[in-house]
């Protein structure tokens, strides 16, 4: 079985995609966590490494490749982060969102800082990414369309998200 899962910082995508990996035995492929890493050995915060992979497209391409290869040779797999949905041609697709504020609260009870720091931070992060998605991959990341499932994160919390997209997993017949 492959699973994606993706949404914009802070809507929930890591703590679901972990509790789904718990709960079915699943393998989790984070592209966050590698953007995070990198952003870390270039010794930069993530709105700085953004903006230098705006200028240097292999940043992306390694992850976006990486995601692609996992997607075509691994069972059993949830790839999380935000192309994930783009880069797996069969899996099932499931998009995480929230309103920005709901997900900066988030951001900063998980990071620390202030709200509104981190809400700058976040919107400029958000709109170098929507930049290098379209120039890369010529992805518009508020279109839905390839995802088989929407679900808001305002609404549920991540227990109840993970007990909702497991009936769905179990009642997939792709699976």
């Amino acid at each position: 079985m492959l699973l994606t899962v993706s949404g914009l910082p802070g809507s929930g995508t890591t703590t679901v995609s972990r509790l789904l990996s718990e709960k079915h035995g699943m393998e989790m492929i984070s592209a966050g966590e590698v953007f995070r890493s990198l952003a870390k050995e270039y010794g930069m915060n993530l709105a700085e490494f953004g903006a230098l992979a705006e200028s240097d497209d292999s940043i992306d391409q390694k992850i976006d490749a990486r995601q692609k290869e996992i997607a075509l040779t691994h069972d059993n797999i949830i790839l999380e982060g935000r192309l994930a949905g783009h880069m797996a041609e069969k899996a099932l697709k499931i998009w995480i969102k929230a309103s920005v504020d709901v997900r900066v609260k988030r951001i900063v009870d998980r990071e620390g800082g202030s709200f509104e720091e981190k809400l700058k931070e976040t919107i400029e992060r958000e709109e170098s990414e929507a930049v290098r998605y379209r120039t890369i991959h010529n992805i518009d990341i508020t279109d839905f369309s390839v995802y088989d499932l929407v679900i808001d994160s305002t609404m549920w919390d991540q227990f109840q998200i993970t007990d909702i997209l497991s009936c769905a997993i179990d009642n997939c017949p792709h699976f």
